[in-house]
């Protein structure tokens, strides 16, 4: 039997003719479900639309509500009470949550996927968009994430490696086990801050991903690496890039040297093809990277609030510092656009004073020497 429109769509997931015990809840489910196909049809990663789903069960269990009953009465409520508690919200995490609200009740009122007639068939009620330009965050700023998330000075990231190098040292020195393991923690931290890496890009690198760069053959074959498990857009596969090693951070092409020549060997990794391996011959982890960071920023007494991610602000910032184009540095950390740059940069106060000195030395010349 030919179904309508209808059918098709949310007919799909709900089934008519059938008396469930629920209906509401079934419908609820069903909708659900049906959301999740169309994700799945842009090629968006489960751990996209776990999240989402999740997100919109938590706003019903608050509301107590089904989505053909929700107004924006009940969704200014519940990000109300975000904003209160131990852990209140901040502004880019409700950003994100808003926009997930407003998708899914973009895909319920869709007459195209059947789900407004199909709400007021069963419950006399038809879904309708809560989240509108009058209790919706605006963006005002460029950056809305944590403040913590800062470039690390000079000085703190010479402390951090200092940390690390000294770990290792002291497991050495004692005959305790773990020292390579100890090793391999400090040059992962210095590759990730010597090419502006992300946890999974440092995690995903292989030996083979090690590149020579023909302008500057004394680098060897640690003129760059190819990163090909950088993050990727909604729906897309992993972006790939090349970072090339900058002159200001070739200190890091004897630390992969050594390593590789000398200590990834006695992992015993054979024929496994990662740069950075664990004592079972494995890949290292993303949560293996981020304790190697910990330990290392608690050793150095560096502030807690400091993260992985700070080493790439880090890189960011300190290529601006020294003097890259935002073109170039964009590039170097796979940035789409150079406002995306902007937003990790934090240039230092004493970079700041020596751009307005030397605007001032072209500006006014020999006057503006005279008067130093």
């Amino acid at each position: 039997m030919p179904h309508d429109h209808r059918d098709r769509t949310a007919g799909l997931v709900l089934v008519d003719g059938v008396r469930y015990l629920e209906p509401q809840r079934a419908a609820f489910d069903a909708m659900l479900e049906g959301w999740a196909a169309q994700q799945r049809t842009r090629f968006l990663k489960t751990r996209t639309i776990g999240p989402r789903l999740g997100l919109v069960r938590r706003f019903a269990a608050f509301s107590n509500q089904y989505p053909w009953q929700w107004t924006p009465t009940e969704v200014e409520a519940f990000f109300d009470s975000l904003r209160g508690g131990e852990r209140p919200i901040v502004v880019s995490t409700a950003r994100a949550y808003q926009t997930v609200l407003r998708l899914f009740m973009a895909y319920v009122t869709d007459a195209r996927y059947g789900w407004p007639q199909v709400c007021l068939d069963r419950f006399g009620e038809v879904p309708a968009q809560i989240l509108h330009e009058d209790n919706s965050i605006v963006h005002v700023s460029t950056f809305e994430g944590r403040p913590h998330r800062r470039p690390l000075t000079y000085d703190e990231v010479q402390a951090l490696f200092d940390a690390a190098d000294g770990l290792a040292e002291d497991v050495r020195v004692r005959g305790r086990k773990g020292a390579l393991v100890a090793q391999r923690d400090a040059v992962l931290l210095k590759a990730i801050y010597a090419f502006g890496l992300r946890r999974a890009e440092c995690a995903g690198l292989d030996l083979a991903d090690l590149r020579r760069n023909p302008k500057v053959p004394a680098y060897g074959r640690i003129g760059g690496v190819f990163v090909r498990y950088g993050k990727s857009s909604n729906g897309g596969p992993p972006k790939r890039r090349t970072v090339l090693t900058v002159p200001e951070m070739d200190w890091v092409v004897p630390v992969l040297e050594h390593w590789i020549t000398e200590v990834r060997p006695r992992f015993g990794p054979g024929a496994h093809p990662a740069l950075f391996v664990t004592e079972r011959r494995g890949r290292v982890s993303k949560g293996i990277i981020n304790r190697a960071f910990c330990t290392a920023r608690d050793t150095a007494g560096l502030p807690d609030e400091l993260d992985l991610h700070c080493l790439r602000h880090s890189y960011v910032t300190h290529l601006v510092e020294f003097d890259y184009p935002e073109r170039f540095v964009s590039d170097q950390v796979g940035h789409a656009y150079a406002s995306t740059t902007a937003i990790y940069t934090g240039v230092s106060d004493a970079y700041r004073n020596q751009l307005l000195t030397r605007s001032l030395a072209q500006r006014h010349g020999d006057l503006w020497e005279s008067e130093r």
